[in-house]
């Protein structure tokens, strides 16, 4: 009987099918046994075993009956329900092998949408399929959200590794991931979950209502899935190693260098003495300019979990028309709700112009002003203006008064007054699919299928501080604004926090703005196949083919109001410029899948299986750039003798460049460097250096820096400099090469024992990519010269030589696209499962999922730029942690109508890298009771137990406890990494910054 098996064994008389799914990460979740699971389930594992409703991944070949050569990793929804994952970023996070990329986690830098990340090769890099067919993008890079997966259908997730543009066009150098849905659904299937942190905050509530019926007589299937989501904030100031910012360089609790309790300026002397300028000046209690200045403690602000509301609606449909003949259609819809809540706006380092008459300066500050000394030669002093000017033009009546003075200075205060920044992105997605399919005979099926998808997001800004309007304030005397238009004010920017009033606020503020990016995709796809009715002699089934022929048309396009494109946004991080560009590719596709010998005494089995791809490009562009490229794929599988099965594949494949790459105008915006060869003053104001001598000096002074600044320059501003970048018409696919070799082990002598492992090289030639940050530095500092294009590249300040400050004048570092990189990682994925009876009554399943990460190499210009390897290291370069093993282990006990799942998670440390040259803090961090190395993470686990009860025939409940032992994330510090994911001292992407959580669910069915 089938309840004997047990279900993980069931799973490996079935992995062959999966594409060769018995892999790295193909039993994560397959960990119950099948007497305890709800009535709804007990459905699902019966249509499990009727093969012909398995959906292949990795292959357009549909019969399940021959074994592949490619592994593909599988979640189930088992796993999902014990994980209580509401959003499918979640789920593929926390997989052995892959990068966080951006989610919930992610506050500074979420754009509204969720993207997974395959093997660190990055978000644009890789497909999200639902059942085999692409969806239409989320944006202008080409990624679907993955907020939009329907998560109540979910039967399981595939994830192909490796090259597979063969099988489904550009964009997967990276891999697949395929959400495959549950077929044929009846009944009504209902789920309310609801979790919270210990703390009481984090609370997500979701409920899935999902209905299906057959028609006529079992003709055809009807199914309808309405679902809710809602996550609350946790924000950093509510935990104990984040209510503070700390400085990663000797753990105090600072901030950024934009001072909320003293705005900084320009451009000052206070003492009047010779080369005694402050590169930026803070203003003092006694409204004096100083050196002292109180850094902004920003952590409080920001979040853990960013708020999310989402609705969502899926429905499909398939009905037999005719004899042999099946229509069927799909449709999704979602509105997702994401509000991202950041630190303050301001002055962000802003050129500013201000006027002697200004009625807030007060003498000694306007004295600094006047004082500044314009001539850096020892033993020269020659102030901007004298005293006698400096103090008629403290009465000066309007900038034609004979007396009136002005000053060029650059100006860093927040907006503490006014409240933290806050972005709402409202994106509303469908995607509809409609198509005819059947048999030519009982060997040769064809499909004819279109869809045509939408994903419209508006994004509005709110709280931020209008730059042209700070200038227009600083322009004023005693009776006003020189322009008063907009209902100018001067405002009080040289006094202590609270000098700001509302009034003041009201008219810097000045407005929302607002920014719309919408992303279409058509796409035909036409198919056959089958066999071709005849075998090879040493083999028992035929040969099996695929052809298919796709259009594709993508269009997307970012409209933003004049207060966005302008970049007067105050901390918005540049200006977001209208957007708009397409293109279409031609495809044809072939496979083939050959049984070469069958029920030898050598091999039980042994195929071959391969394909190629031709595709025609065309963008929509004045020039009308053109290309095409061929992929292919080959792929061997043997398997010897009962017990074992050796299986490896090679694939060219190609990601052709997406609409932000190719049609993006240059614009100024910022990136994360920490190291700034000319920079001597921390964001604590702390002289750490005396300033570059020699021609370092000539190179820092040819690049914008004022030569008195030299030994006085700031490092960015919060770890965050300006670049300079943009899309490239010019640019062509890139390629990859990509193979992997492995072995799945079902020895009949442990019923029950599955191993697989899996080694995988994925090589990417021109790649499409910006230059890190470093990349841009050591190509001029390495060999420095004033003259070279590498340094006169880099554009700096004019007020204070730093590489933050106003993007209309600071450009940064120039980071262009290009094909002139190359990426490479390569590893092993391990999986072993196990299933057994320890009574008659009781069942034990474990499931261990490894991965080891060799290398993971970036080259921004092959053979010039350095080859860096970000394998168990974090810095602004290595943006989003890869650590060099982790695994997953669960344990699963189950008797009767009750399981109880333990998972333990493993990440193995990462370091600095710079720590031999920028050693990080070790001790105990200001305000912590606890020391730290902020130099490395450590190995980190954690624990999260489940348990699953059946109350009824048709109701069961789940309750998790996730981070079990309520273990707190490694620290690292601020600014020690990309701003992305290096926050609230640590890396929330990569380990649990809520703490212990509490999951209830309950799950109905009919």
């Amino acid at each position: 009987m089938a309840e004997n098996i047990s279900s993980d064994r069931k799973w490996g008389m079935r992995s062959k099918y999966l594409g060769g799914a018995a892999t790295a990460l193909a039993l994560l979740a397959l960990n119950a046994n099948i007497n305890a699971v709800s009535a709804q389930d007990a459905d699902t594992d019966e249509d499990e075993l009727n093969l012909e409703e398995i959906v292949v991944t990795g292959s357009l070949i549909k019969n399940p009956n021959l074994t592949r050569s490619a592994p593909v990793a599988v979640v189930s929804s088992d796993e999902m329900d014990y994980q209580q994952a509401d959003v499918a970023e979640e789920i593929l996070r926390e997989i052995p092998g892959m990068v966080p990329s951006i989610g919930r986690q992610v506050n500074n830098g979420n754009g509204g949408f969720s993207y997974v990340n395959l093997r660190g090769l990055g978000s644009n890099r890789n497909i999200v399929l639902l059942d085999g067919q692409r969806l239409t993008p989320a944006e202008l890079n080409g990624r679907f959200d993955l907020n939009n997966v329907p998560l109540a259908l979910i039967q399981r997730v595939d994830v192909l590794t490796g090259g597979a543009s063969t099988t489904y066009g550009a964009d997967a150098l990276g891999g697949v991931v395929n959400f495959v849905t549950k077929k044929n659904f009846t009944g009504l299937e209902a789920t309310a979950g609801y979790s919270t942190t210990e703390e009481g905050d984090g609370e997500i509530k979701r409920v899935d209502v999902t209905i299906g019926a057959d028609l006529a007589d079992g003709k055809g299937n009807a199914v309808l899935s309405i679902g809710y989501n809602k996550a609350n904030p946790v924000f950093q100031g509510d935990r104990d190693f984040s209510k503070d910012t700390l400085f990663y360089w000797n753990g105090v609790a600072g901030g950024s260098g934009l001072g909320p309790f003293n705005t900084r300026v320009g451009n000052v002397n206070p003492t009047g003495g010779d080369n005694a300028n402050l590169a930026l000046g803070g203003v003092q209690d006694d409204r004096t300019f100083g050196s002292a200045f109180q850094p902004f403690n920003y952590a409080p602000y920001n979040v853990f979990q960013t708020p999310f509301e989402r609705y969502n609606i899926f429905a499909a449909a398939n009905y037999e028309i005719a004899e042999g003949v099946e229509a069927y259609t799909r449709a999704i819809y979602s509105r997702n709700v994401v509000d991202t809540i950041i630190a303050p706006s301001g002055a962000f380092g802003d050129s500013m112009t201000i006027s002697l008459s200004n009625p807030y300066l007060s003498d000694a500050q306007r004295n600094a002003f006047c004082a500044f000394d314009t001539d850096p030669t020892a033993g020269v002093y020659s102030p901007l203006f004298s005293q006698a000017e400096c103090d008629a033009a403290a009465t000066a009546t309007s900038r034609n008064d004979p007396n009136y003075r002005e000053v060029d200075t650059e100006l860093r205060r927040r907006n503490v007054e006014g409240g933290p920044r806050n972005s709402q992105y409202s994106a509303d997605y469908f995607d509809y699919q409609v198509g005819l399919r059947g048999d030519f005979d009982n060997s040769i099926s064809w499909d004819v299928m279109a869809s045509y998808g939408q994903s419209e997001q508006v994004q509005i800004q709110k709280g931020y501080w209008m730059i042209s309007r700070i200038q227009q304030a600083m322009l004023s005397n005693a009776d006003g604004c020189f322009d008063a238009s907009n209902g100018c004010v001067p405002v009080d920017f040289f006094g202590p926090t609270g000098s700001i009033t509302e009034e003041m606020n009201a008219f810097l503020q000045g407005g929302e703005s607002t920014i719309n990016t919408t992303s279409k995709m058509g796409q035909v796809v036409a198919s056959v196949t089958g066999d071709l009715g005849y075998s090879l002699p040493w083999a028992a089934d035929p040969i099996n083919f695929a052809v298919n022929g796709e259009y594709r048309s993508y269009s997307a396009f970012r409209e933003s109001d004049l207060l966005s494109q302008s970049g007067d946004l105050g901390g918005a991080g540049g200006a977001a410029p209208n957007i708009n560009g397409g293109y279409d590719v031609y495809e044809g596709v072939a496979e083939i899948l050959v049984p070469l010998v069958q029920d030898a005494d050598w091999a039980k089995e042994l195929n071959f299986e391969a394909g190629i791809r031709y595709s025609d490009y065309s963008v929509d562009a004045p020039s009308n750039p053109s290309y095409d490229a061929t992929t292919w794929k080959m792929g061997l599988s043997w398997t010897p003798v009962e017990d074992l099965t050796v299986r490896g594949t090679f694939a060219r494949a190609v990601r052709a460049p997406n609409v932000a790459e190719l049609f993006a105008p240059q614009n100024t915006l910022l990136t994360n460097l920490t190291n700034d060869p000319c920079a001597s003053v921390n964001d604590n104001g702390e002289v750490v250096n005396s300033g570059p001598t020699g021609v370092v000096r000539d190179v820092c002074i040819a690049q914008g820096a004022p030569a008195g600044a030299i030994g006085s320059i700031p490092f960015p501003a919060a770890g965050q400099a300006n670049y300079t970048g943009g899309g490239n018409l010019d640019l062509q696919p890139e390629k990859s090469d990509s193979w992997t070799i492995g072995v799945v082990v079902q020895p009949e002598a442990v019923p029950g024992l599955t191993v697989t492992v899996d080694y995988y090289n994925i090589k990417i030639e021109g790649s499409i990519n910006q230059p890190a940050p470093d990349d841009a530095i050591s190509a001029c500092f390495d060999d420095p010269d004033p003259t070279s294009l590498a340094c006169t590249s880099i554009v700096r300040s004019p007020i204070n030589g730093g590489l933050s400050g106003d993007n209309k004048v600071v450009k940064g570092l120039p980071l262009f696209l290009s094909n002139t990189g190359n990426l490479k990682t390569d590893g092993i994925d391990v999986a072993i499962s196990y299933g057994r009876a320890i009574n008659d009554s009781v069942n034990w399943d474990t499931n261990f999922v490894g991965n080891w990460t060799n290398s993971s190499t970036f080259q921004a210009v092959t053979g010039v730029s350095e080859n860096r390897d970000c394998v168990g290291l974090f810095s602004a370069n290595c943006a989003s942690i890869q650590p060099e093993f982790t695994f997953n282990w669960r344990n699963t006990i189950s008797w009767d109508k009750l399981n109880v799942s333990l998972m333990w998670r493993f990440i193995s440390s990462a370091e600095y890298e710079f720590r031999e040259d920028d050693t990080a803090f070790v001790g105990t961090p200001e305000g912590l009771d606890t020391e730290w190395d902020f130099n490395e993470t450590g190995n980190y686990h954690l624990f999260d137990l489940s348990v699953r009860y059946q109350v009824l025939e048709n109701l069961s409940i789940t309750g998790t406890v996730s981070n079990l032992f309520d273990k707190h994330p490694p620290l690292t510090g601020s600014f020690i990494g990309a701003t992305g994911y290096n926050s609230g001292n640590t890396y929330p992407s990569t380990f649990d910054t809520l703490g212990r959580r509490y999951g209830l669910s309950a799950r109905i069915s009919f």
